[in-house]
């Protein structure tokens, strides 16, 4: 047994007795396989193992593909950073924010300036996840609750294209450019890789990264055949008792019409671990998505000060955020043992890519589990990988 199997096996038993029903890991580097782990149930009921073909729905461990497919646009000279989205997206062209006066009264008011592409990749665009924090984000979810109902616009509009045209009518929550907050982003800029790729979005990403990358079980939804391979998500109740979640997964059937860019794959942990050691290499089994420059340039900070003071998650102390990842600026802040650029995301269900350019490393965690226990999971991962190095 080397280390890695001593430091990482009993690491992710000590996660599955405490709350996901399984989980896996796979360690690459240099094109080698250092470490692959699975642990536990898909389906505590069958007592199906997880399996490194295990389907998992990996939420917004979907950016990183969204803003890697973004930037193979725009290597092609198809958009720059700074351009204005409205030139691609006219809907939204104009932009208005919600704004609140000293006595808390609402008003609306024209934006300081255009939404910039660059705004989508770093969550600086103004539109929020929905919730009840912002008024904008309160009625983002009223426009996505209809969405969930399956009430797309009936006149041959792109599911992708109604969304934004109906988000574009939504104000802001703050200037562009003037804060960070986590959101629908990502989702626009899949609208904006449809427009610019003259194809559905889903097609363009099968086309230029799974079927190149051999990915044959990433996708937005899952076909009959496969569904055994399903990983069940399952969860705390009151009381600390863990059950199956089943009302979670309608955008994953056959019929749905929706790719959301911010969070629709499903993956396994052998697919999602190709991509993310060609990401760390720049080239795999002959496939490069991008160069070297544009990898540098999206695990770069490209926050500035004001924006890196909404960016504070307890987990990404010690990281900035660049073209859609998280990107390692301070280790010693941090407390973090992995290389400064280290950079990825993680899921809502607690999937995790660590992703290391300078040591030609990746590390992809999978799990299926609400709430994630992200604040404990990741840092315990990315020392205990970095250590047994």
């Amino acid at each position: 047994m080397n280390r890695m199997e001593e430091r990482l096996t009993p690491l992710l038993k000590s996660f599955v007795e405490k709350g996901p029903r399984g989980c896996s890991l796979e360690v690459m580097r240099q094109g080698k396989t250092l470490y692959r782990h699975c642990e536990g149930y898909a389906d505590t009921q069958t007592q199906t193992p997880i399996t490194p073909d295990t389907i998992f729905r990996i939420y917004s461990m979907s950016k990183v593909i969204t803003c890697t497919a973004a930037l193979m646009l725009y290597e092609r000279g198809l958009f720059a950073l700074n351009d204005p989205l409205e030139e691609y997206l006219p809907e939204f062209k104009n932009p208005r924010v919600f704004r609140y006066s000293a006595n808390n009264s609402l008003s609306v008011s024209p934006a300081a300036r255009s939404i910039r592409i660059r705004d989508l990749f770093t969550m600086t665009s103004g539109y929020p996840y929905p919730g009840q924090d912002t008024e904008t984000a309160r009625q983002m979810g009223k426009y996505l609750d209809e969405l969930d109902k399956g009430n797309f616009p009936q006149d041959g509009t792109p599911p992708l294209r109604a969304f934004t045209k109906a988000l574009a009518a939504i104000p802001l929550a703050f200037d562009p450019g003037s804060h960070w907050m986590y959101g629908m982003s990502h989702d626009i800029l899949g609208a904006l890789i449809e427009t610019l790729a003259g194809k559905p979005f889903g097609q363009f990403l099968n086309d230029e990264i799974f079927t190149p990358l051999g990915m044959r079980d990433t996708a937005f939804r899952i076909t009959q055949e496969k569904r055994g391979r399903l990983c069940g998500m399952y969860g705390f109740e009151e009381g600390g008792v863990i059950n199956q979640i089943t009302h979670m997964d309608k955008d994953f059937q056959p019929g749905a019409v929706f790719e959301g860019g911010g969070g629709g794959l499903l993956s396994t942990l052998g697919d999602y671990g190709r991509f993310a050691h060609l990401m760390a290499l720049g080239e795999l089994d002959g496939v490069r998505l991008l160069s070297p420059h544009t990898l540098r340039l999206m695990a770069s900070n490209h926050l500035n000060a004001a924006q890196m003071a909404d960016y504070s998650w307890s987990q990404l102390t010690g990281y900035g955020y660049g073209l859609g990842v998280r990107v390692l600026v301070d280790p010693a802040a941090g407390g973090c043992a992995s290389s400064v650029g280290e950079f990825g995301w993680a899921g809502m269900a607690g999937t995790l890519v660590y992703i290391d350019p300078a040591e030609q490393l990746s590390a992809v965690y999978m799990q299926n589990f609400l709430p994630n226990q992200e604040t404990l999971h990741m840092p315990l991962l990315r020392d205990v990988i970095y250590g047994a190095l």
